[in-house]
């Protein structure tokens, strides 16, 4: 009996790990998503992304990290029907990154640091199928006229906007771009999301699908970030903010490769 137990553990263990590899697409309505770009200077990120990557950077001196907090609803399996899908609030923390394919692509994305939700089923879910690191974590939005505020106490986040005004937003102060045209190459999401295997060289490309992705300046009146805080005292500045709705959103089956730079 116990000759079979360890091939019987190691099946487990395969089966799961592919299960963390985006085994079929998803899709969801995004009903907000609210992304906030960090200008941090490039030797602060390099030691946190694999080496199969590389940053994605600004005027050779500046790599972006960004904070999208995102209403979602119907979240579910594509192809299911609307009523099986799950309403989230979804807080993910990215750093802008490229990545060259085997077949010689270049690809434009993003590399995962952390995932917060305000529900534990997501966080279940999220860490069976994906590899997007989920916690559970408070998520309160209070708006009152054309001034939002999305707060966790649990996760030191405390974030007010006020709404993209008609005779324009101002950059934000100190930021790297010289106006709004090239800080929308900084908006996010893009259209790739990786994780990487160091054990099994193996990198994983998630690309997502996206309809009427008009992103609008918006104004940030406070910012408090307790994990960017953590991660990179005194360095990061606030580069960019946009806003978009209602956006019909899918991400296909994740897809691996081995990285053999």
């Amino acid at each position: 009996m116990n000759s079979f137990s360890v091939p019987s553990q190691c099946a487990r263990y395969n089966m799961l790990s592919l299960l963390k590899n985006h085994p079929f697409a998803v899709e969801a309505f995004f009903e907000r998503s609210i992304v906030l770009t960090f200008a941090v200077p490039q030797a602060a990120l390099g030691d946190m992304i694999p080496a199969c990557l590389t940053l994605d950077t600004f005027d050779d001196k500046w790599a972006f990290i960004a904070v999208a907090m995102v209403r979602t609803t119907g979240l579910r399996p594509k192809g299911f029907p609307a009523f099986s899908g799950h309403d989230f609030f979804l807080i993910g923390y990215r750093i802008f990154v490229r990545y060259t394919s085997n077949s010689g692509k270049r690809l434009r994305g993003l590399y995962i640091l952390k995932s917060e939700t305000d529900k534990m089923k997501m966080q279940v879910l999220g860490n069976i199928f994906t590899q997007y690191r989920y916690t559970t974590t408070d998520i309160t939005q209070t708006v009152a006229g054309t001034r939002t505020t999305i707060k966790s106490i649990r996760s030191g986040l405390d974030i007010t906007f006020e709404e993209p005004q008609e005779d324009g937003t101002p950059l934000p102060a100190g930021s790297p771009f010289a106006d709004w045209s090239q800080a929308r190459r900084f908006a996010g999401p893009l259209p790739f999301t990786f994780t990487y295997n160091p054990g099994k060289r193996q990198v994983l490309i998630i690309e997502g699908v996206r309809q009427n992705w008009t992103p609008k300046p918006i104004a940030v009146s406070e910012h408090h970030i307790s994990f960017l805080a953590g991660l990179l005292p005194d360095k990061c500045v606030l580069a960019n903010a946009f806003i978009i709705r209602n956006i019909p959103y899918h991400w296909k089956k994740g897809r691996t490769e081995i990285w053999n730079g």
